[in-house]
């Protein structure tokens, strides 16, 4: 050092220690000639220099890779002197010929009256490295998800922001800045019939109850339409309490294969021809809601009924005609009970009718409805002269049974009943097993 030797207590000899021991670069410069006046032994083996003799009084520009000539140094000096410490990113050249990345601290001083450049440079391969790295990987993953079929969400609970990824804007019908980065962006969009069940499904997640967020919906799009989605997450991130702070998904459109679902499903439960819901689904269905009833303390009717002389209509006028009857009962009588109740092809021209929190009573009332309105129906594709009735036996849980079975047995009983004492009736079974008309 220039002055290394100059203070008596030997405190330039200890500063000049302290330096070597730095695992960064340090130089001290002259900043009017760029000439290297000091360095420390970081600085020359760093460079693949055997001591400090070989960089002293070389220039600084004989280091670097980015600053050529005096010209361009006078004006990183004017700059250096202007906003101390002055930092850049730069390149060194090792004495094997090499590249070494560096970032230089550089500060401007004064001793004695002459100014100094005093300049920190800290090797920054592996941070150089680890960034390419990161910025390859981070290339890989935009692209993953910008071209994945699925779409992934990154939920901060705190803030409730939500990042959506460009696909799933696009399975929405979104761009890239239209869907505002919100919890509410999410969740007002659930179907009104979903939404319930699949927010409790995720604060269950949330709360421990589960591992992971599952769950199968209708989520709106852009345009107003549902979609069928299969969203899955898992919160990734807790505080030291265990709270959920961040949570992570992906959303996969599955609307197709729902639709599919639902088709089979369709074919599977409801009858081709009138297109209600066939003798099998009605097994499940009634069983489902006798419990359902069992449980609430209300009472569950039941209605078979069967086409009078449907077998003379077939003969006389067609199969085709006969399926037309078929057709336009089951839409008679569909848009004639009530929501909550079920109306099932039984077989043939049997059909099945299950009213839930129904008496004996308000049963046959209903039942008697439907036997005046088909009676009074004129059909366009049968004659004038033509007339397509019905007879009804019914029955009601718990007084004329407690399962599904005992239930039919008394019904069809009653059915027996009304076609043998005329047809054309609404005959209610007897908890004795016989048969009544209300």
């Amino acid at each position: 050092m220039p002055f290394a030797h100059t203070q008596a207590d030997g405190s330039y000899p200890l500063l000049e220690s302290l330096f070597n021991a730095l695992p960064d670069s340090v130089f001290l410069i002259d900043p009017d000639t760029s000439r290297i006046v000091y360095c420390n032994r970081a600085a020359w083996a760093g460079l693949g220099y055997d001591g400090p003799g070989d960089l002293l009084d070389h220039s600084v520009l004989s280091l670097q890779k980015d600053v050529i000539g005096p010209e361009q140094w006078r004006s990183i000096a004017a700059e250096i002197r202007s906003r101390s410490p002055y930092i850049f990113i730069g390149r060194h050249r090792h004495r094997q010929g090499w590249e070494l990345p560096v970032e230089v601290y550089t500060s401007c001083f004064s001793f004695k009256g002459q100014d100094y450049f005093l300049s920190v440079a800290r090797d920054i391969t592996n941070r150089t490295q680890l960034e390419r790295e990161l910025s390859a990987r981070d290339t890989q993953l935009r692209f993953a998800l910008n071209e994945a079929s699925d779409g992934l969400w990154d939920w901060e609970i705190a803030s409730n922001e939500v990042f959506f990824s460009p696909q799933l804007k696009r399975m929405l019908g979104y761009g890239p800045e239209e869907l505002e980065a919100s919890f509410s962006s999410w969740s007002d969009n659930i179907h009104p019939d979903d939404a319930d069940w699949v927010r409790a499904v995720l604060e269950d997640h949330l709360g421990g109850q589960r591992e992971r967020y599952e769950a199968e919906y209708r989520l709106r799009n852009r345009n107003g339409h549902y979609l069928w989605v299969h969203d899955r997450g898992r919160v990734c991130e807790r505080d030291a309490d265990g709270r959920p702070l961040r949570v992570v998904g992906m959303v996969q459109n599955v609307t197709d294969r729902k639709n599919l679902e639902l088709r089979l499903h369709k074919l599977a439960s409801h009858d081709s021809l009138t297109g209600l819901l066939n003798r099998r689904e009605s097994e499940i269905i009634l069983n489902t809601q006798i419990r359902l009833c069992e449980r609430l303390g209300l009472p569950l009717g039941i209605c078979l009924f069967d086409l009078d002389n449907f077998k003379m209509i077939n003969d006389v006028y067609g199969h085709l005609r006969g399926d037309q009857v078929l057709t336009s009962v089951s839409q008679l009588f569909s848009q004639h009970i009530r929501s909550a109740d079920y109306l099932f092809r039984w077989g043939g021209e049997e059909f099945l009718l299950v009213c839930v929190d129904t008496s004996l009573e308000q049963l046959w009332q209903r039942v008697e409805q439907l036997r005046v309105l088909l009676a009074s129906q004129s059909w366009d594709f049968l004659p004038d002269t033509a007339s397509v009735t019905a007879s009804f036996g019914i029955a009601v849980f718990p007084h004329h049974g407690n399962n599904a079975r005992d239930l039919f047995i008394a019904a069809d009983a009653a059915l027996y009943h009304a076609k043998s004492g005329g047809r054309n009736r609404v005959v209610g079974a007897c908890s004795s097993g016989s048969s009544i008309t209300p």
